[in-house]
């Protein structure tokens, strides 16, 4: 049991710094080989799962516009104005969802919640949730 939440922690640790490579590339775009160098250096990535933080930002750096058309219908709003946190939360999670299948939807929604009730705006959760559970009902309706 020690063993799966030391590997959960490092792939919980890899989806926060991907959120922040991405809210940092959101402000000052660059290519996802510059973010994974330039995050290579952070104290916290020895004990992320790095493959994973790559396999994160370089997905979401390279399919953004397709990763925002799937969010749209479920947003209240162009995704080019949402608050770059929840943005990058979305993306991330958004990308799980179609690209991860082993990852259970409810653990991308939960590590997606906690993400944004860290860094995001004071209600932003509640706004990230709803979006996601809506966007999971499409995406992964056999596991419902």
């Amino acid at each position: 049991m020690a063993g799966f939440n030391r590997a959960s922690a490092a792939r919980a640790l890899a989806r926060r710094l991907a959120m922040q490579a991405l809210y940092r590339w959101q402000l000052n775009a660059c290519s996802w080989q510059e973010l994974v160098q330039e995050f290579a250096t952070d104290p916290e990535m020895g004990k992320a799962e790095q493959p994973y933080f790559e396999a994160l930002v370089r997905g979401v750096v390279e399919h953004t516009a397709a990763l925002d058309e799937l969010l749209q219908p479920c947003l209240d709003r162009p995704a080019a104005h949402l608050d770059p946190v929840e943005h990058a939360v979305l993306l991330v999670a958004t990308h799980e969802l179609c690209h991860q299948p082993e990852v259970p939807f409810r653990v991308v929604i939960n590590e997606a919640v906690s993400l944004t009730k860290r860094f995001g705006a004071t209600d932003g959760h509640k706004f990230v949730n709803g979006v996601l559970d809506r966007l999971a009902r499409g995406l992964r309706q056999e596991e419902r």
